[in-house]
């Protein structure tokens, strides 16, 4: 990862549904594991909302009712296998988010990851972009024995860009995000591009800032 010096401003982004849209391999491996037990396969308008929530979140939209005649255990670990022998057949980038990234270093401007998405995973996500080479920071979900809604690696991050909490944008799609965010003492930037639910795009975030796309991010950083 890059390594960097102080600077005014910093950006922490969230993963899933912030930075890649990886909700289509996602969901693949959510119909690999319906499709064995032959239950019915979700659409990918259902699954896509339910990305954010991880493996858990997608096995309950999947099996339903249902979730109750099965280990869920071992549907995780399965759904879990599969994914990671899938993990980036269909996810990309969200549109903007390379530029998004140039800029940034282009203006000398750090940035991390803090994802709930287990390590494990993330260090086999990333290496598939190149854009991300630039990284100075990245928090998965088991990093520390606390992840989001707590501020926690948020704050370790922090550290790790050597930029004070109060001047760092944290970006993500989800009200964990959001929660930690805001514990954290950092601008709370809420991407609407992600994985919410209609209700959830029609709730009144108490954030900083809500963006509909990344080339709205990028205007709202470049005008600090």
């Amino acid at each position: 990862m890059k390594q960097q010096t102080s600077s005014s401003i910093g950006v922490l982004f969230d993963l899933d549904g912030t930075l890649l849209d990886t909700a289509p391999d996602l969901g693949g491996a959510l119909n690999k594991v319906l499709k064995k037990r032959y239950l019915p396969t979700i659409d990918y308008s259902a699954y896509r909302v339910e990305s954010s929530n991880g493996s858990l979140g997608l096995l309950k939209l999947g099996f339903a009712d249902k979730i109750s005649d099965f280990d869920v255990k071992e549907l995780q670990r399965e759904f879990l296998q599969i994914y990671e022998n899938n993990i980036c057949r269909e996810t990309v980038p969200f549109e903007g988010v390379e530029q998004l990234i140039n800029w940034l270093d282009k203006n000398n401007i750090p940035w991390g990851i803090v994802t709930n998405k287990p390590g494990w995973l993330t260090e086999q996500l990333l290496p598939n972009f190149p854009i991300f080479e630039s990284c100075v920071t990245c928090f998965s979900g088991d990093t520390l024995p606390q992840k989001k809604p707590s501020p926690v690696p948020l704050l370790e991050a922090a550290k790790e860009l050597k930029v004070a909490p109060q001047q760092i944008y944290y970006v993500g799609d989800a009200q964990r995000d959001m929660e930690a965010a805001i514990a954290a003492n950092m601008k709370s930037v809420l991407a609407r591009y992600g994985y919410l639910t209609e209700a959830e795009l029609n709730t009144d975030w108490d954030v900083d800032y809500e963006v509909e796309s990344v080339a709205e991010l990028t205007k709202l950083l470049a005008s600090v």
